[in-house]
């Protein structure tokens, strides 16, 4: 079953190699840093996969290798992105 994230819309603006998000229900703006967006997009391209999923898809969308150091960082992106309400996983 997909897992339904009950987050609310927002708008992206790609602002060199980051991006701008605008929360349309609280109206706050965040910049999203290169590997959070890619962390972002990634898990918007996969949803209801769980952090380990999206780490893989990480690493293969940027060409890397899934090294422990890699999977931690990612890790720690992701849950910057749940803190701030971005993005939920399963």
């Amino acid at each position: 079953m997909p897992y339904a994230s009950p987050l609310p819309p927002h708008l992206l603006k790609s602002r060199g190699n980051g991006a701008f998000i605008f929360d349309l229900a609280s109206g706050d703006t965040r910049y999203l840093w290169p590997l959070t967006l890619t962390a972002y997009q990634t898990s918007c391209d996969h949803p209801g996969d769980p952090s380990t999923g999206i780490t893989s898809a990480m690493a293969t969308r940027l060409a890397l290798v899934d090294t422990p150091q890699f999977h931690n960082l990612t890790e720690e992106t992701l849950n910057s992105l749940r803190e701030i309400g971005l993005r939920e996983f399963p």
